[in-house]
């Protein structure tokens, strides 16, 4: 249950980034945003941690900034599923930090609170 709320979540920061962001255009919230956010959590768990460890020497000098250029490629593949379209890099840098937002939020309210 709290993957799927997880991924309804993420698909609607997809569509917010859409309708916030020029050069974000999403065709509809099923099967387009809900097939984004599935393939974009398949990226986030498997690619992204390599590159975050490829890229660590320019992580470190750029004291961690390079991750947006990350988060902003990893957003920009979204553009290989059929009615998601993201017109340049920085409209995918706007979008993944408008879908990290959501995300941290959605993550702090789904967690169990430990006492």
């Amino acid at each position: 249950m709290k993957l799927v709320l997880k991924i309804l979540f993420v698909a609607g920061a997809i569509l917010i980034a859409a309708y916030i962001v020029p050069g974000i255009t999403i065709e509809a919230f099923w099967p387009t945003a809900i097939l984004a956010s599935i393939i974009f959590g398949i990226l986030n768990t498997t690619i992204k941690p390599i590159l975050k460890l490829i890229t660590l020497p320019i992580n470190f000098i750029t004291l961690g900034l390079f991750t947006f250029v990350i988060n902003a490629w990893v957003f920009w593949t979204l553009t290989f599923i059929e009615g998601v379209s993201v017109k340049s890099f920085i409209s995918a840098l706007l979008g993944s930090i408008i879908v990290s937002i959501v995300k941290l939020l959605t993550d702090s309210l789904t967690q169990k609170k430990k006492l």
